[in-house]
Formats: structure tokens, sequence, C-alpha cells
């Protein structure tokens, strides 16, 4: 267990943007990053797409999780929730809940909104639910961060996140990057340091 999965979704590439700057903070907390995305789905039918992403990040596999040492969760915010294609793939990960693969492993959750006001706390805490059923040690960001204290674009204790813009093409600012630096070295640190503890 020597990475850091970062396992997310993004639509217009802002929440791929962060999954990047947290492999950054992972690499230097001294622990490989390992990014992985998931599909999109389809609201009318069972959607059917191509094994491998026309880009980016190759799909998650179920034993990408298995395998990890501590995880990175991002999203874009769907009305203060966390998008369909992440809730799908985490409904999936059952086999991993029964056997406690996950159980105290260090997580982390991410999100990117459009608007100032667009739901990222609920989003983030969305995708901390499944996380705390699989017994995962989640973590956020603390006020020892000083961007939380000074940013005027994403950025809250719960983790990273960032202000897209109406046209999704805002791009991360300086603040909301050492963020997600601090998020990615935070994990690989605790990952560490847990791994040194184990029996």
């Amino acid at each position: 267990m020597s990475y850091i999965l970062i396992l997310y979704y993004s639509r217009h590439g802002a929440t791929a943007e962060m999954a990047q700057q947290i492999a950054r903070g992972v690499e230097s907390g001294g622990m490989e990053a390992r990014l992985r995305t998931v599909p999109a789905v389809s609201a009318v039918c069972e959607a059917v797409g191509n094994s491998i992403p026309d880009k980016g990040a190759p799909y998650a596999e179920i034993d990408d999780l298995r395998h990890c040492a501590g995880l990175a969760l991002g999203s874009p915010t769907r009305f203060g929730n966390m998008a369909a294609a992440m809730k799908y793939f985490l409904d999936g990960t059952s086999a991993l809940w029964l056997t406690g693969a996950l159980a105290g492993k260090p997580a982390g959750v991410f999100t990117s909104t459009s608007s100032l006001h667009g739901g990222q706390e609920t989003t983030l805490l969305s995708m901390m639910l499944p996380l705390m059923h699989h017994g995962m040690l989640l973590m956020g960001l603390p006020y020892s961060e000083s961007d939380l204290l000074h940013t005027q674009t994403g950025g809250t204790p719960y983790g990273p996140s960032h202000i897209a813009g109406t046209e999704s093409d805002r791009a991360l600012s300086e603040e909301e990057k050492r963020l997600c630096h601090a998020l990615g070295k935070r994990l690989a640190v605790t990952a560490a340091r847990l791994a040194q503890t184990a029996p």
C-alpha cells in the first residue's frame, strides 16, 4: 500500500485539475499518487461507453481502492451533492465494506462549483458519508493553512474547493492550488505514519 488514490469525476476539467494539484502534494509528501476517474452515467438508460477514457486518467477499478494507502475523493457539485457518476461507483464498493478493506485509511474530499455559494460544503459532506461507512479516517484542512483565512476564491476546512465560474473556465487560484497541495501532502504524511505504527 504505497500510493494515495486520487479518485475523481470531472465534466469540464476543473475537478481533474484539482486532482493533479493534489497529486503534486501527495508526491511532495513522499508517496506515489495514483489518479483514477469514473465513467459518466445516463439518467435514462444503461449507458455503454468505451472501456478506456478518451483522455485523462484511467477508469478506477475496485482493486485501486482495495490496495491504496489513502484516498482523495473529488466530484463537481450537483445540487449540493456529489455527481451521480461518483455515487454510482461508490455504490458498487460493498465488497470492500464487507471485508473492512478501507477501514483505518486516511481520506479527504474535494469539489468544484460554478458559483461561490453553489453547495461546496454540502457536496464535500455528501462524499464523506460513504467513507465513514467504510471506516476511513477523514481529514480536512486545518486553519494553520492560512489560505483558508484569506482566500477570496475556494477553500473550506472540509476540503479543497474551486469556483469554476458560470462558463466553467476559471483557472484555479493560487490559494486553491496551495490548499489542494496541502490536502495531498497531509494524506501522504498521515498514511506513511500509520504504516509505521501498523502491527
